[in-house]
């Protein structure tokens, strides 16, 4: 396991070419071109954000948590992570992580999961595969890639903290995160960005009330 490598960016979120919003529960789809750099902004602190990449002209090359944990031996990501795809290509590098340590494992809520973790009466739940859904169906990137369900691949949890336990056992716990604290990456690829800002309400990983999360993107 690797250990949290804090940079800070140097740069200012007023020269920024695109500075948005995603409001607490919702998702999020943009194109980052090889070259810029992407950050996320965790507003209020400890907010899961779910978070997809796919090459921008080819969704059949996507993030792959098993290329990207097996080619650094290393399970959580910090500043100088490289984000690998299914083609063993590297889609990002994270070049500055004010957070520290962000989750490979934990995967996506969705209904079936709220379902066995918590209680049967969860399964109607919004949740990240919701999101990941809508967007597919619905963002005019992902329709022009003619993506559905079946390309979705597992997500990394950014912010999120995600222990693993002596005998391998996953624990979600509170975060390690706090308000303002941001990753930011370079993009190695044109790749599409699909974030859902997890809705959760029931995991300890955002205090049990989803917040928004702030996102910039540098030419």
């Amino acid at each position: 396991m690797n250990s949290p490598h804090l940079v800070e960016s140097r740069l200012d979120p007023k020269l920024a070419m695109m500075d948005e919003i995603c409001a607490a529960g919702e998702s999020w789809v943009k194109r980052v071109n090889k070259g810029q750099t992407f950050r996320i902004v965790d507003l209020e602190g400890n907010q899961a954000v779910d978070t997809l990449f796919f090459n921008a002209d080819d969704a059949l090359e996507r993030y792959s948590a098993t290329d990207t944990v097996c080619r650094q031996n290393a399970l959580y990501l910090t500043t100088g992570s490289k984000l690998y795809s299914n083609f063993g290509n590297v889609m990002l590098t994270i070049i500055a992580d004010s957070c520290g340590r962000h989750d490979t494992l934990g995967g996506a809520c969705a209904a079936e999961s709220n379902t066995v973790r918590y209680a049967l009466e969860k399964y109607p739940m919004h949740s990240c595969r919701d999101n990941f859904l809508h967007a597919l169906a619905h963002d005019p990137h992902c329709e022009q890639l003619g993506m559905s369900k079946r390309d979705l691949p597992s997500n990394i949890n950014f912010f999120m903290n995600v222990p693993v336990t002596e005998n391998g056992e996953l624990e979600f716990v509170d975060g390690i995160s706090a308000p303002g604290k941001y990753v930011e990456m370079q993009a190695e690829m044109d790749v599409l960005v699909l974030i859902s800002n997890c809705p959760q309400l029931n995991n300890p990983c955002n205090a049990y009330n989803p917040t928004p999360i702030r996102l910039l993107i540098w030419d």
